[in-house]
């Protein structure tokens, strides 16, 4: 069983930053990809980014590309989303999840098998 724990979230201008944080327990988070989601009011939840075990391979939805970054820190059992240049369509619940089925591919729902219990990101115009 893994549990995560997202915190960075808030309210921001537009054009602001915010860090977002995602601690996870268990001895193996190394070993999966890990990926953030977000879900509009009213919308579908929507893929954000994923990053592979080790780091050095990173995936972004088209609407974030350039503005946002994912990373992660193996010691410390932790992921991060960094997004620059926030806009008010940036605004939804953020949730990080634990890719445990690599087969359905990184930008589908299904690929995680652990989720967070959501961030709220406000970005006012």
């Amino acid at each position: 069983q893994v549990q995560l724990v997202e915190s960075g979230g808030g309210l921001v201008q537009a054009g602001g930053s915010l860090r977002l944080s995602c601690a996870a327990s268990g001895r193996t988070f190394s070993s999966y990809a890990m990926g953030w989601f977000r879900q509009a009011p009213g919308q579908e939840r929507e893929f954000v980014a994923n990053i592979g075990q080790s780091g050095s391979n990173t995936y972004y939805a088209e609407s974030v590309k350039g503005r946002f970054t994912i990373s992660r820190d193996n010691a410390k059992n932790t992921v991060y989303l960094q997004m620059n240049s926030l806009k008010p369509e940036d605004t939804a619940i953020y949730y990080c999840a634990v890719q445990t089925r690599v087969w359905r591919g990184f930008a589908s729902e299904d690929a995680y098998g652990y989720w967070g219990q959501g961030i709220q990101v406000t970005v006012s115009s």
